[in-house]
């Protein structure tokens, strides 16, 4: 029902309901995209079981244990007619319900029971991504000329096991 994505807020004296920010999807690769989708993984330090990035001199290392990217961004580059879906761009975890636009470096978030991460910065687009896109400029995905659209790094705090539909919930800093 309305309980199971969403929190109860107090707003002036009524009770509204705002989506809850969650895993839509959970994405491995043996390196290269698009990532393909699994129920839960365990993450560590080092990364994401079962993954790898075939380019290890451009993508991986500490600050870049984790790709992130907006559900809500794909819907919204699906409907200008680019052929994108979840896991396409490479991301590890696909969110839905997050403000995309205010994520920022040194944000920390808990997903699920005991994931945490620390997003550390955007990603820079990748020429392996044109194929998402149907003028394949996957420059559409630059922070610096398209803000809000660009997929997050993120590094592990603290190790978890994460399942699609866990609550992504951002800390106090």
């Amino acid at each position: 029902g309305k309980c199971r994505n969403s929190v109860q807020l107090w707003e002036n004296g009524t009770v509204t309901w705002r989506a809850m920010a969650r895993i839509h999807q959970i994405n491995i690769s043996d390196g290269g995209v698009p990532k393909l989708p699994l129920d839960q993984a365990t993450v560590g330090v080092d990364g994401m079981d079962g993954d790898r990035q075939a380019d290890r001199k451009h993508h991986g290392g500490p600050d870049q244990t984790l790709c992130l990217y907006s559900l809500e961004v794909i819907e919204m580059l699906r409907a200008e007619g680019h052929p994108i879906a979840p896991g396409s761009a490479g991301e590890n975890l696909t969110i839905s319900g997050l403000d995309w636009a205010s994520v920022a470096p040194e944000q920390r978030f808990r997903i699920g029971a005991d994931l945490t991460i620390e997003i550390t910065d955007v990603t820079t687009p990748c020429a392996k991504n044109a194929q998402w896109f149907v003028d394949r400029n996957f420059r559409r995905m630059s922070d610096s000329k398209h803000p809000g659209s660009s997929r997050w790094y993120a590094k592990v705090l603290t190790p978890g096991l994460v399942k699609t539909d866990d609550p992504v919930v951002q800390l106090s800093s």
